[in-house]
């Protein structure tokens, strides 16, 4: 039995936990948070056994093989690092840290210990985007053209005026580390590496510290295209909607619901179709969680951890891949605050997904 430590009482206790005990090889037996009277009380009602007001002690405790990480960007290289010198495997968030330099030494952390690395980029679980995934591999649209990524919610931090690490991209998040994050990782698995962008960020008229909407675009190695427009600022938005175009037809994943990861239609249509046609898939997992989409993805990257936690390998959405996604990250800040076009396949060898 794997003994699983959550840092986070938020996230991580409403999805990690859930999530990780789907897995019949693993038993949490510990939660930290910053409050301990609080961490504590989370932790009983959660059934948990151990609560720790410090996330140190609970990487140090002899019950916890290995760490769920749900914090603030900055603060995952520090405990990542020392988990993996105490020779613990890490199931982390995404981004991975504020800076390229910190998800650095998570990555050197985890090459030199050989113990399992994830970083949580779950959007590539959601089954009906593994299913568009494999009709791209198989040719289903021809060769890629150009892809459209729209995603326009508004989240709770930007409604709320909240400063912290999710509207701050200063603290490695705003919509650029919160939201873009997932959509480099999962553009590069989709359409392959990335070799140049330009990007241009902002933030509300009335509070522009508060970085909110992303416009991007970037060319693959492949030579297709991509445009992004991702907003947190759009109040009663369309949701999340990605279009691929190929020369032999068009692909669309499209989710108008609150939900980030339910709900979620698949379409396809090839020459000579003048309509798209829907292809209904059903997640029996999915169905088990009602109260949160999150869940079901996130159990599926769980089991792909455990599975390298018991096998002492990387992981296959490793923490190389979750570097990657920072120096893309890094390279559109640079492209934002530089004002044009940078290219980025020669500094980011590497670092590919």
């Amino acid at each position: 039995m794997i003994g699983l430590g959550i840092i986070g009482c938020n996230f991580g206790r409403l999805v990690h936990l859930p999530a990780f005990r789907h897995d019949g090889r693993c038993e949490v037996v510990a939660l930290a948070g910053r409050d301990a009277a609080r961490t504590a009380e989370l932790a009983k009602a959660s059934n948990v056994p151990l609560a720790f007001d410090s996330w140190e002690n609970l990487v140090e405790c002899p019950s916890v093989n290995a760490i769920a990480i749900a914090t603030a960007p900055h603060l995952q290289p520090a405990i990542a690092v020392l988990a993996l010198e105490r020779g613990k495997s890490v199931f982390a968030e995404k981004p991975m840290a504020a800076d390229l330099a910190g998800a650095k030494r998570m990555m050197e952390a985890a090459q030199a210990s050989r113990c399992a690395a994830t970083a949580d980029f779950s959007f590539r679980e959601i089954l009906s985007w593994k299913r568009a995934r494999t009709l791209i591999q198989e040719g289903a649209i021809g060769r890629l053209r150009h892809v459209d990524v729209n995603w326009n919610i508004e989240n709770y931090g930007t409604r709320m005026r909240l400063k912290n690490w999710k509207t701050l991209g200063d603290e490695g998040g705003g919509v650029l580390g919160n939201f873009v994050s997932h959509c480099f990782h999962y553009l590069e698995w989709f359409c392959g590496p990335i070799v140049g962008l330009s990007a241009h960020l902002s933030g509300l008229r009335d509070a522009p510290e508060l970085e909110t909407n992303a416009g991007v675009n970037v060319m693959f190695r492949s030579g297709a295209a991509g445009r992004l427009a991702v907003s947190c600022a759009s109040y009663l938005g369309s949701g999340h909607r990605i279009e691929f175009y190929g020369d032999d037809g068009a692909l669309t994943l499209a989710n108008a619901t609150p939900d980030y990861m339910r709900g979620f239609q698949l379409s396809l249509g090839r020459r000579p179709a003048t309509l798209m046609s829907p292809i209904d898939i059903v997640d029996e997992t999915d169905l088990r969680f009602p109260s949160d989409g999150r869940i079901a993805p996130i159990s599926r990257m769980a089991s792909g951890f455990l599975d390298s936690v018991e096998r002492r390998v990387p992981d296959i959405v490793g923490f190389s891949r979750g570097f990657r996604v920072q120096g893309l990250l890094d390279a559109a800040r640079r492209a934002n605050d530089l004002g044009h076009w940078l290219e980025c396949g020669a500094e980011l060898e590497g670092q590919r997904l």
